[in-house]
């Protein structure tokens, strides 16, 4: 986000461009219609990288054009400067968030956005969502209200540490006819290596490699390199030039529709955008008003431009919080929030931003810049950190609800699984379809969880870090129930399986099983590829093949599995024609392969999966819970269910077993049954509700052992 201005006997690059504004003004309007909706651009997101290189280039410029005109950088100015051209902002709208959180958010999101204020104002934020990208505790929640300071967290870093890197190169190259030879040298030590591991993690691990630092530290370094050898560039002869400004600029602006959220990035297809902005940067000035420059130089370009951070700054939160206001809106509408993003924009541009970028005692007194960088980081740090203290205060469990004795499962056993806390669904008959008792209502005497700690009642896989996460493709094998016992049950499947594990726990202790679990995360247990993002799910397979294997070698006496849905890939493409069909075929392909070898399958039908997360509903509207209850058919028919159910029926040895009548037992399916929260996210139960079906589980699946069908 730096602006260069014009000073006397300046090399060209390092005077004011009209077209590098222009160019922030393009990545600007990239991201923010890609965020508004990705039929508009669906590749928006490249706008992220074109800043990138825009900001390696003046950045390096500038610490290049010091160091050869004093023979030395000041660490003091060049932080200083670049305290006073973010921080305030920043820290300004992360504030501002806290309070939009407040009002408008619901109560479970707030812990969460105090911790990503508090990493956002560090610039550790690309960081933290890293980490999350690849932990089932976040899989399936809502994206953060500060998601978009990870880039910002990439380019502070880097900040951070890139003048300490000139500084040692610049006296590794000595005299300065030899600097800059070395400077390039230095600038592809980093890149190289950065760009391969961009590759590689993107090909392994995606998910993350969208984040960290590592992997995008290349794309600010192409920006350096173009400010070294920028001035040779301004030397090509003009129709050259024009014909590569151009052809770069087609490059950015064509690669935003060429990529989506399904494509390999950043990887190596990130070049496209970077490279395309390089070679504009580049060959812009040589160009002259034939090339680009003249477009992106024209003033509404360069005000926008000149807006860029700020815009950037205000959109997301704006759009997070229209969007769970109002419910989901459509894509017009989220363009209307965006172009209203400006409103605030504009009045931080002109009252925050240049009041202290302009400052003459800030220039003239970098220390003071650096303690206003440090006031601005400090304030949103313990902004954060009171509001996790003080407005976000979880109740502990309520356990007030008293026991109701269950009512569901024929078997013996029942008594002996009645939960000990509140009753869930044994509150609800043996036949629970229509059941009063599981109806919604507006208000409940307790909840159990509370929604505020709802997405940790999860179960002892995901606690005792036994479900395999993303970009792992080796089985963890864990016991739980009587583990020396000799009837041996295994779970198998993605986190739809893992769920059950609560009920299967309960069931084994009283019948004396061994249960083993293969879990892994977002991978159904299916001998087919499927996709994940779009791509194929390559640790997926490799983790099948070797858990098949597994169980081939030793077959368990009672194979439960479950899946949601899942696209599958044939010959590296994604399949979406007769998607569920082809499902419905791996599934039973899958099954059979099991019951050849003497193994009975109990297929755990998926369940419900809502729209809108019933948690946060749950506590935004505590004395309204009607609000949080969708129509049953509309939650039944997505997921896996259908697929499951087409590929079990008829199948001899393969036994479906569907519970969902006792979780949403009416024609509305209530948020809160028998005192318990039925939901953790969007599409799995709680781990306390799951409980409360082990009974009913029981009896399923002793009718299966007993020859039933």
């Amino acid at each position: 986000m730096t602006q260069t201005r014009s000073r006397p006997n300046a090399p060209p690059w390092a005077s004011f461009r009209g077209d590098i504004e222009g160019l922030r003004a393009l990545a600007v309007l990239l991201v923010l219609v890609g965020h508004a909706g990705s039929q508009f651009i669906p590749g928006g997101f490249v706008g992220v990288d074109v800043f990138f290189v825009i900001s390696g280039f003046l950045i390096t410029g500038l610490l290049v054009e010091e160091l050869d005109r004093t023979g030395r950088i000041s660490l003091v100015g060049f932080y200083a400067r670049r305290a006073k051209r973010l921080l305030p902002a920043a820290g300004l709208v992360l504030v501002v968030t806290l309070l939009l959180t407040y009002l408008f958010l619901p109560k479970v999101r707030f812990s969460n956005t105090a911790w990503d204020v508090v990493s956002s104002a560090l610039y550790v934020m690309n960081w933290r969502l890293a980490e999350q990208s690849v932990d089932y505790m976040f899989v399936d929640q809502a994206p953060s209200v500060l998601q978009h300071y990870w880039s910002l967290s990439v380019e502070e870093q880097f900040y951070l540490i890139w003048p300490l890197l000139l500084l040692g190169l610049a006296v590794l190259g000595g005299r300065r006819r030899l600097r800059r030879g070395v400077l390039m040298v230095g600038f592809a030590v980093v890149a190289l290596p950065s760009f391969a591991w961009s590759v590689f993690l993107t090909s392994t691990d995606r998910a993350p490699a969208y984040f960290v630092t590592t992997t995008r530290i290349w794309e600010l370094a192409l920006g350096g390199a173009v400010a070294i050898v920028g001035a040779r560039l301004h030397r090509t002869p003009r129709a050259l030039a024009v014909v590569l400004a151009w052809s770069g600029l087609v490059t950015v602006v064509a690669s935003a529709f060429l990529l989506d959220s399904a494509s390999a990035f950043p990887g190596y297809v990130a070049l496209l955008p970077t490279a395309g902005t390089a070679v504009v940067i580049a060959f812009a000035v040589a160009a002259g008003r034939a090339g680009p420059a003249g477009l992106l130089s024209l003033p509404p370009m360069r005000g926008v431009g000149a807006l860029s951070y700020s815009l950037y700054l205000w959109h997301w939160p704006l759009l997070i919080v229209a969007d769970y206001r109002f419910g989901e809106l459509s894509a017009s509408a989220r363009l209307a929030v965006v172009a209203l993003s400006a409103v605030p924009a504009v009045l931080t541009y002109h009252f925050v931003e240049n009041p202290i970028r302009r400052s003459q005692t800030l220039h003239w007194q970098p220390a003071q810049a650096l303690g206003i960088g440090a006031l601005c980081t400090g304030t949103a740090v313990m902004a954060g950190l009171l509001f996790q203290l003080t407005v976000w205060s979880p109740a502990r469990p309520s356990l007030s609800t008293s026991a109701v004795p269950p009512l569901g499962g024929s078997s013996a056993s029942a008594g002996a699984l009645a939960p000990a806390g509140p009753p869930g669904a044994a509150v609800l008959r043996k036949s629970p379809r229509g059941d009063q008792a599981g109806r919604p209502v507006d208000r409940v005497d307790s909840i159990t969880p509370d929604p505020l700690v709802a997405a940790k009642d999860v179960p002892a896989t995901t606690r005792t870090n036994c479900h395999v996460q993303q970009n792992s493709s080796e089985p963890l094998t864990c016991v739980y129930g009587v583990k020396d016992a000799s009837y041996t049950v295994v779970l198998a499947g993605d986190s739809h399986a893992a769920q059950w594990l609560p009920a299967l726990e309960a069931v084994a202790v009283q019948r004396k099983w061994r249960v083993v679990t293969h879990t892994k995360s977002s991978c159904p247990f299916l001998a087919m590829e499927v996709a994940l993002d779009g791509r194929p799910y390559t640790s997926c397979t490799e983790w099948n093949q070797r858990v098949r294997g597994h169980l081939r070698a030793d077959p368990p006496d009672l194979l439960l599995v479950g899946n949601s849905h899942y696209l599958t890939v044939r010959d590296g493409e994604l399949v979406t024609r007769d998607a569920h069909d082809i499902l419905a075929t791996g599934l039973r392909n899958t099954w059979r392969e099991m019951t050849t070898i003497g193994v009975r399958v109990v297929v755990l039908r998926d369940t419900p999966y809502h729209r809108r997360d019933p948690v946060e509903c749950v506590s935004a509207n505590p004395d309204r819970l009607t609000r949080c209850a969708p129509q049953r058919d509309e939650v039944l028919a997505a997921g896996g269910g259908s697929a499951q159910e087409r590929a079990a029926e008829g199948q001899p040895g393969i036994h479906l077993v569907n519970l969902n009548d006792a979780i949403c037992p009416t024609d509305r399916c209530a948020p809160v049954i028998g005192g318990v929260l039925v939901y953790r996210d969007t599409n799995h139960l709680t781990a306390t509700y799951a409980r409360t079906l082990a009974p009913r589980l029981d009896s399923a699946l002793a009718t299966v052992r007993t020859g039933g069908s």
